[in-house]
């Protein structure tokens, strides 16, 4: 008797831990456990942890709860001003909600995948070249609320789209690039004009101020004279004004300077001499 009850232990013992090994599951922190009991969905979503199903009857889905990094393939598109581009991106989303994931779409990577791939081609198709290569940030807000919309009602949520890069045709970029040196040989001119203008007020400013004091033209003239005969390789050829000499007239002090007006003695002759006698 003793040793039947011993084989019904032993046995209950082995059904039990046949049974508890078909019933554990683990789920990890960032997944989800949803159950399927006879292929109906419970609502029960199991957590992260030891979980225990009905082994045969209940069948255990976990869904993955981490952020997905998913590379949207590069979409050929003709922009609204008929420029054809290749456009890629990259899209970031999570399941918030894993029964809706499970239930309401086969399979949420793909149909985020495609969903991602047709809105692109949107995108590019009502937008003009220039907002693809300097607005992204707006278009990417734009991509975001497109996929977004349908993938709410997967259980899915878009946290962020980035249009990584944008690929022209060799023509296009060589027409940007000479539309470029165009632009900044217009910006030269400009500050060139601009500093020219500011150059001939300064000028008819020291005109002004030099018409006022004679001596201070005078006294520019020399100071041209100094900065070009510093060249050694040049021949300086240099109008002596009239003015000058009569103001260096006035200013030589001492017996040297004759009075206007008064007589300058006679040059003698070839044939004359020194007393003036034959």
């Amino acid at each position: 008797m003793v040793e039947e009850l011993l084989a019904a232990g032993a046995a209950a013992a082995s059904a039990l831990v046949i049974y508890t090994t078909a019933a554990a599951r683990v789920v990890k922190q960032y997944e989800r456990g949803v159950v399927f009991r006879l292929g109906r969905l419970r609502p029960d979503v199991r957590g992260p942890g030891f979980t225990m199903i009905v082994p045969f009857v209940d069948r255990l889905r976990k869904v993955n709860m981490q952020i997905v990094t998913m590379p949207v393939p590069a979409q050929d598109g003709i922009t609204r001003d008929n420029v054809t581009v290749r456009v890629d991106a990259v899209i970031y989303f999570k399941v918030i909600d894993a029964s809706e994931a499970v239930v309401q779409v086969e399979d949420y990577r793909f149909a985020v995948s495609q969903m991602a791939q047709t809105s692109l081609r949107s995108i590019i198709g009502k937008s003009d070249l220039d907002d693809l290569l300097s607005n992204r940030e707006q278009l990417n807000q734009g991509l975001e609320l497109m996929i977004d919309s349908p993938a709410v009602g997967w259980g899915v949520q878009i946290d962020r789209v980035e249009i990584k890069d944008v690929s022209l045709p060799e023509t296009m970029k060589r027409s940007m690039s000479r539309q470029a040196e165009a632009e900044r040989e217009r910006r030269a001119r400009i500050i060139n004009a601009d500093a020219e203008l500011q150059a001939s007020r300064k000028l008819a400013e020291a005109a002004a101020e030099m018409s006022e004091q004679p001596a201070a033209l005078q006294l520019r003239l020399l100071q041209t004279v100094v900065a070009v005969a510093a060249e050694k390789n040049s021949t300086l050829v240099l109008p002596f004004p009239v003015e000058l000499l009569r103001f260096l007239e006035r200013a030589t002090p001492g017996d040297a300077v004759r009075q206007p007006g008064a007589e300058q003695p006679p040059i003698p002759g070839p044939g004359a001499s020194e007393s003036g006698q034959d």
